[in-house]
């Protein structure tokens, strides 16, 4: 028997056209969103291959960014729910997951907290607890008190009987979570336990809870190993991995938290608000994450983050990761949290070919990370 699939379009949805009267503007615009989230970023972070190459093929036609993202995470929930129903669990979940990060790249494009960015972040994080039920062992998620608001992250734990040690991940300007699921996953492959969260200032923690990201965002760290500590299936040895700017607030965890026995800083750099210098564009992304009401506020939060006068203290083990043409956080800049950190046992590992976070070398750096 002959059976032929589908094509990506025949699933009764029909996919987003270009607007007729787009605009020079409008496609500069699209461009942008490409050169920001190339096919590196999107297939090192959890989307499906065709969907990346097909997301960029619609906003190099003129389809919106955020029309095409959703378009394809409807297909994949589609998929998802088609094959639940089935019972193929396995194939449910892996389609849950794409279409949890289709909708998490499309909303990357909405730069404020709109109603739109809430509800298309809702469903995202609503596709992925469907992926995580289906996950052997489930992932779960746990809420960590913060103030009068809570705090809130996935946790994955490997399987079997034995308590496992656990490492705390999380981004930085674009801090989303569910972003960093495959790279977590190396870890829980060598039995090390992962807990993905938002921090202030970060996916759900701002635009459910309104937290926002200062320089005591450590001190969410803290209280994170406090809650995780006494889960039984939980060492309480505890790692710290921070992505981007992540990797200021990763560093700052391990200086002023002693239960931290390790950290690795990728991407990151000594003073963050080198990017807003270079770049002012991206004042826009630091006013949202730290809720400053003008760009001059935001930018006196950020340099708050300056490690320089603090590194002396870092002496936990340190992997440091980073590429020469990281054009985010420079890599003469970067080179100086590892340079300046007393620790004893400490690597800079660096790519010559390497973009921001490394995202064109995914499977290279978690398997460096996580081994």
């Amino acid at each position: 028997m002959t059976e032929t699939l589908p094509p990506l379009d025949d699933i009764g949805l029909a996919p987003p056209e270009p607007p007729h009267a787009a605009t020079e503007v409008w496609q500069k615009e699209l461009d942008s969103y490409r050169r920001a989230m190339p096919l590196s970023r999107l297939l090192g972070n959890g989307m499906e291959y065709a969907d990346a190459l097909r997301l960029h093929e619609l906003a190099q036609s003129g389809v919106s960014w955020i029309e095409a993202g959703v378009w394809l995470a409807e297909r994949n929930l589609a998929l998802a729910r088609e094959a639940k129903a089935a019972g193929r669990l396995d194939t449910a979940r892996s389609y849950f997951f794409f279409g949890s990060a289709c909708l998490r790249f499309a909303q990357v494009a909405i730069p404020t907290d709109t109603p739109n960015k809430r509800a298309l972040y809702r469903r995202m994080v609503e596709a992925f607890a469907e992926g995580a039920a289906l996950s052997t062992p489930p992932i779960s998620k746990i809420e960590v008190e913060w103030g009068s608001a809570k705090l809130s992250g996935w946790l994955m734990a490997p399987a079997g009987n034995e308590a496992a040690p656990v490492v705390i991940q999380f981004g930085g300007f674009d801090g989303w979570r569910e972003e960093y699921h495959l790279g977590a996953e190396y870890l829980v492959k060598r039995g090390v336990a992962v807990f993905l969260v938002d921090l202030p200032g970060q996916g759900e923690a701002r635009l459910f809870n309104n937290l926002y990201m200062d320089d005591r965002a450590y001190e969410a760290v803290s209280a994170i190993i406090d809650r995780l500590h006494g889960i039984p299936a939980l060492q309480p040895t505890y790692g710290v991995w921070g992505n981007s700017m992540g990797g200021c607030v990763a560093a700052m965890a391990a200086i002023h938290d002693e239960r931290i026995a390790a950290a690795c800083v990728n991407g990151g750099t000594v003073s963050p608000i080198e990017l807003v210098e270079r770049f002012p564009r991206f004042s826009e992304k630091i006013e949202a994450l730290t809720g400053a009401s003008d760009p001059a506020a935001a930018a006196a939060i950020v340099r708050r983050f300056d490690l320089s006068n603090r590194l002396d203290r870092l002496t936990s083990p340190l992997l440091q990761l980073h590429s020469v043409p990281d054009q985010v956080f420079l890599l003469e800049n970067a080179r100086k949290v590892h340079d300046l950190a007393a620790s004893t046992d400490k690597s800079l590992v660096v790519w010559e070919r390497g973009d921001h976070c490394m995202y064109n070398h995914s499977h290279e750096k978690h398997c460096l990370v996580a081994d």
